[in-house]
């Protein structure tokens, strides 16, 4: 009786099951993928209405978001442009693009990101006709990782009402506090702005409450002092020139367009 275990049946067997399974798999994605880029946007407007002190349990996030109005800003004018589209604009890959983005100089790169986006989306909430918050997008690099995430102005473009970050790889229970409800609440009602210059940082161990300068001080991460550092200088960054500074004091005066 012949073998029919030879090794050409083998390597069609195998063959055949390779096929099945890419077609099942590229299936998969091709169907899935309107859920995924739902599920991102929704993802995306959770952490910014979170970051705002927003988010609420019992209502949709579709139904949350209404309040919000997303813009694009000029980083280089300080002003809103339609030059690109709210929709479809992914601003980590424009970061990526020199036509999109400029090179920043080691003195200019505080955060990290060897380079910025020209332009950046961001979110503002009103109340009767005036501007009660703006929710910026912030990014820098920690200890192991670039952080992502978004901080939260009241009106008066200077008072932090909310930070977090929704994407990083800092060790956990170290750098990784970050993500600790306690720790994002000592931001809340922290000034950014002393004069011109941007003030607020992070201290090592925890900050004196006699200090003269109390509101512009947050806690340290205990035990991770480049994660603090690297929050530090990106926060700084973005609330900078090279950042939204130039947009804030816009959008102070009336003119960001």
């Amino acid at each position: 009786m012949a073998n029919k275990d030879t090794m050409s049946k083998t390597l069609i067997v195998a063959l055949t099951l390779c096929i099945v399974c890419s077609l099942v798999v590229s299936g998969a994605a091709v169907l899935l993928k309107d859920a995924q880029v739902a599920n991102k946007s929704r993802d995306l407007k959770r952490n910014v209405l979170a970051a705002a002190g927003l988010l609420q349990d019992g209502i949709s996030v579709e139904k949350q978001f209404e309040q919000v109005t997303t813009r694009v800003v000029d980083l280089n004018t300080g002003k809103f442009t339609d030059a690109v589209s709210v929709e479809g604009f992914d601003q980590r890959k424009s970061a990526k693009m020199p036509s999109m983005s400029m090179e920043l100089s080691d003195d200019q790169d505080l955060a990290k990101i060897s380079r910025r986006e020209n332009y950046a989306l961001v979110y503002l909430v009103e109340k009767q006709g005036e501007l009660d918050k703006v929710i910026l997008p912030i990014h820098g690099y920690g200890l192991w990782s670039t952080l992502y995430g978004f901080l939260a102005l009241e009106r008066d473009v200077n008072t932090i009402s909310g930070l977090g970050f929704y994407e990083h790889g800092e060790t956990p229970g170290l750098g990784g506090e970050v993500d600790n409800p306690k720790w994002k609440s000592l931001w809340v009602g922290k000034k950014v702005y002393r004069d011109q210059d941007v003030a607020i940082a992070l201290v090592k161990g925890s900050v004196n409450p006699a200090a003269s300068d109390v509101q512009y001080k947050v806690d340290g991460l205990a035990g991770a002092t480049l994660t603090s550092v690297g929050v530090t200088n990106l926060v700084q960054f973005w609330l900078g020139q090279m950042g939204f500074q130039p947009f804030l004091s816009n959008l102070r005066s009336g003119e960001a367009g």
